[in-house]
């Protein structure tokens, strides 16, 4: 795969430390733009290229992946149309927001599109990516979805579905690691100190996602495994609920969803 990368925030460092050592992306394949890029040059020392210049990533690259903030995306389209060469490009936007006909109307040549919505998970191969597109050229879909699953795993959903899969996909890691946090707090409270609470609760987070993943099963299916009559998980269980535990996160999934929408 020939690469280029432009913008490289949060998303787009973590993408690239997802791909940097990985054997089906030769390094020096990966082209790394950024307007100012003092601060990723040490990249270089890799073998990878890192510069300002759109034009020559284009040139060097098949996939381009915008990974800018969604009110920089239209100005990075209209500087790298001129270069675009359908037969050779896939563009690729991760800007929220920013729907596949807004990329269209900036963009002359007739190139495949694709909308995805990584998390900053694929720094560690971790990432669960969400992907829409309105092309039907199977070839460019599976090559779209091979890239990222370099950095995770994949799902290609509708379009009008991008927003929700950005707070559920993308902001989720936030909740999650916010989750985990009170846990360790709580952990603090009942004895443990900070560095054994937090081992013991980045593994039961990890094992219960597992345990979904490869069982198939629904949460509450294991949920029931572990609340025996008048035990204590079920007393805990019935605390948090009683104070707005489940509808908490669930407002709080609904907040970031409206606040996109607006």
């Amino acid at each position: 795969m020939k690469i280029a990368l432009i913008g490289c925030g949060n998303l787009g460092l973590s993408i690239l430390n997802g791909i940097i050592d990985n054997p089906l992306v030769a390094k020096q394949d990966i082209y790394v733009t950024k307007r100012n890029p003092q601060s990723i040059l040490h990249f270089q020392e890799l073998g990878i290229h890192v510069s300002s210049d759109n034009k020559l990533a284009l040139e060097n690259a098949e996939i381009i992946l915008i990974a800018v903030k969604p009110y920089d995306v239209k100005s990075v389209l209209k500087e790298i149309n001129p270069f675009l060469n359908p037969e050779k490009h896939i563009v690729i936007s991760a800007a929220t927001s920013v729907t596949i006909d807004e990329i269209k109307t900036e963009i002359q040549a007739n190139v495949p599109i694709f909308r995805a919505m990584p998390n900053t998970a694929a720094d560690i191969k971790q990432s669960m990516t969400c992907i829409s597109t309105t092309s039907d050229n199977a070839k460019k879909i599976e090559q779209v979805k091979s890239f990222f699953n370099l950095v995770g795993n994949t799902i290609l959903i509708k379009e009008d579905l991008m927003e929700s899969a950005t707070v559920l996909g993308a902001c989720g890691i936030a909740y999650v690691l916010r989750f985990m946090r009170s846990m360790v707090q709580g952990g603090i409270q009942i004895g443990f100190d900070s560095k054994t609470a937090t081992e013991i609760v980045n593994h039961v987070v990890k094992g219960a996602a597992e345990l979904l993943i490869e069982r198939k099963e629904h949460p509450e299916h294991e949920i029931d495994k572990v609340t025996t009559p008048k035990g204590c998980t079920i007393i805990g269980l019935n605390e948090m609920e009683h104070n707005g535990f489940s509808s908490s996160l669930i407002k709080g999934i609904s907040a970031s969803y409206k606040q996109i929408e607006k």
